[in-house]
């Protein structure tokens, strides 16, 4: 498929979806969205891609919704649509790892988007915000629920009630952000990590992202009970043998993703 409004690209096993709506900041209209749902779902079903990145561009990460597409929306036009929820969330149901690469603005839907990644690594630029309250209406794309399970009530209520922006210092020490880098550096880094990942067994790193995905799901007897089975599971699979046998032997494992 003919992207409008993304750019892709593979190496080392890894997929990099970049937004590319210079002209608005990327802000997230419907084409977008669509188009990056179909992304994800290509990048998913490639074999040879183990990990996904997904960056915008050096000013921007992506300036939230398009005010411009939904200002004169009903609230009977976003009902029955199924405002965000028919294509906004694609990611966040990922199986394979997910990273952000952020530089700039990730303001409101921005920043929505870059939580449902499983990591976030910043450019020193960077800059996280959910200003909706500003323009009356509130975070719909899990802001307020992401944010607070992340970074606590306080500072949660801080940002969604203020509009107030994090840096990406800010945003590291409160647990958003996984690294902070050098700007121009965030997507070489993103990519850097990826494939890591992707040198790793892909079921395996599958399993693993489950796991601590259920740590925000589940009360901790649950999620020790979830951890221990997938466990046991991985002692079904080759790689599994392969990897305990390489580690004896003194050599790097040869995963067969199975």
């Amino acid at each position: 498929m003919t992207y409008k409004t993304l750019l892709t690209h593979t190496q080392a096993g890894v997929g990099l979806i970049t937004l590319n709506r210079p002209e608005a900041l990327n802000a997230l209209n419907d084409k977008l969205t669509r188009e990056l749902s179909h992304a994800i779902d290509a990048m998913e079903a490639r074999a040879e891609v183990s990990a996904i990145v997904l960056t915008g561009s050096d000013r921007a990460f992506a300036a939230g919704a398009d005010i411009k597409e939904i200002r004169d929306k009903t609230f009977i036009n976003v009902y029955c649509e199924q405002f965000i929820t028919a294509s906004w969330e694609r990611i966040a149901s990922a199986r394979k790892p997910t990273i952000a690469a952020v530089s700039g603005h990730a303001v409101g839907g921005g920043c929505e988007l870059a939580m449902m990644c499983d990591m976030i690594v910043a450019a020193q630029s960077a800059r996280f915000a959910l200003p909706e309250t500003t323009l009356g209406v509130i975070p719909g794309a899990g802001g307020t629920q992401r944010l607070t399970r992340v970074v606590g009530k306080a500072l949660a209520m801080d940002m969604i009630l203020t509009g107030r922006a994090l840096s990406a210092e800010e945003a590291r020490e409160a647990g958003l952000v996984s690294r902070v880098v050098p700007d121009g550096t965030q997507v070489e880094t993103a990519l850097d990590m990826g494939a890591r990942i992707a040198r790793g067994s892909r079921p395996i790193m599958m399993l693993a992202k489950e796991a601590v995905n259920q740590a925000y799901e589940t009360h901790l007897a649950q999620g020790i009970h979830l951890e221990r089975r997938l466990l046991y599971s991985t002692f079904a699979t080759e790689d599994r043998k392969e990897g305990m046998t390489a580690f004896t032997e003194k050599r790097k494992p040869r995963f067969q993703n199975r």
